[in-house]
């Protein structure tokens, strides 16, 4: 029998575990601390029996870093395999002397996103909330020394067909006795997988960001099939009774493709869309892939669609492009033979 993650577990389920195993509940910030900070606490702090209920009853390990590659730009890609040996890509990307960990939630996705590499994988499976977890402490592993970086729940996967274990995840992450990160610190991205919006009110009060790229149905769905059967008008509709968002801007994803939706027929119709909405648009030069027919606009287009948003009054940012030579820029994630030969060029 497989012994449980202790990284699976919040605080009401360690302090149910003190309880069963009649310690005292002052224990709590001790084994906390040793289990995401420094283990030698353990050894100072905890009696003997509950470091032998330890050892017998719960799995200690984190997933193997199979391979590591890293950008000119600082921009690192850690090769993630778990335990029963798939793999998924973690990446971390510096940002203004901090870095982001953008994490991924299943080994492959079901969305089959068109612009996106991780689509042409196909679906394995769900991570589990201790792999997820894990994703992150083995960034803050390789990062000793500096401070913790946020999170983006934007690598494989569409996390809200895994809302269960991205919510636990979550709930983790933010838990100040655990690993102690602001919900200003982490985002989640989805295509508007609307099963998945439910879940969305017991999140923490996270940032959200949807995954847009068109602002016409018949376009989008091109690009994100399952727009088919969850169209924009609906999408928007949930949004806008999400409790997650009452503080909070949106985050609009848009992807830019050369020739496909940077006219001033793209413009006016965002426009139209998020003029009365608390939103902010991210612009994302389009990342090629090996065997993607899409192509990344020139930076004069990139520059000319901007402004033109801007001119209409939007809130524009223009993401910077980070680990494209890796394959580690958005959309690029994919484990497989090609990728590798993509990356080291031969």
């Amino acid at each position: 029998m497989e012994n449980t993650s202790a990284y699976s577990l919040t605080r009401d389920d360690w302090n149910e575990l003190l309880r069963q195993e009649n310690q005292s509940p002052h224990a709590l910030s001790y084994l906390l601390d040793g289990l995401y900070r420094d283990r030698a606490v353990w050894g100072r702090h905890l009696s003997n029996h509950l470091l032998k209920t330890l050892a017998e009853r719960f799995d200690l390990t984190l997933p193997l870093i199979s391979q590591v590659l890293e950008s000119p730009d600082g921009t690192v890609k850690f090769q993630v395999r778990f335990a029963d040996g798939l793999e998924v890509e973690t990446v971390l990307i510096p940002f203004h002397k901090r870095y982001t960990v953008c994490l991924s939630t299943q080994v492959g996705c079901l969305m089959n996103c068109s612009f996106c590499y991780t689509g042409t994988q196909g679906f394995k499976r769900n991570l589990s909330a201790q792999e997820i977890v894990g994703q992150y402490l083995l960034a803050m592993n390789w990062l000793k020394g500096h401070k913790k970086p946020s999170i983006v729940f934007m690598g494989q996967g569409e996390p809200l067909h895994n809302a269960d274990e991205v919510l636990r995840a979550t709930r983790i992450f933010n838990d100040p006795q655990l690993l102690d990160l602001g919900v200003r610190q982490m985002t989640l991205s989805t295509v508007g997988y609307l099963p998945g919006f439910e879940a969305l009110a017991r999140f923490p009060q996270i940032n959200l960001a949807l995954s847009l790229h068109s602002p016409f149905d018949e376009e989008r769905s091109r690009l994100i099939p399952v727009n088919q059967k969850f169209p924009l008008r609906a999408v928007f509709e949930r949004l806008e009774d999400l409790e997650i968002l009452r503080r909070k801007i949106l985050t609009v994803e848009y992807l830019m493709i050369d020739g496909f939706n940077l006219s001033l027929a793209h413009v006016d119709a965002l426009t139209e869309l998020l003029r009365d909405r608390r939103a902010v648009v991210n612009l994302i030069p389009f990342n090629p892939f090996p065997g993607s027919d899409w192509k990344r606009p020139a930076p004069e287009k990139i520059l000319e669609f901007r402004n033109m948003l801007v001119a209409k009054k939007l809130r524009v940012t223009l993401r910077a492009t980070k680990g494209d030579d890796i394959l580690a820029a958005c959309g690029q994630l994919k484990i497989n033979k090609l990728a590798r030969n993509y990356e080291s060029g031969t």
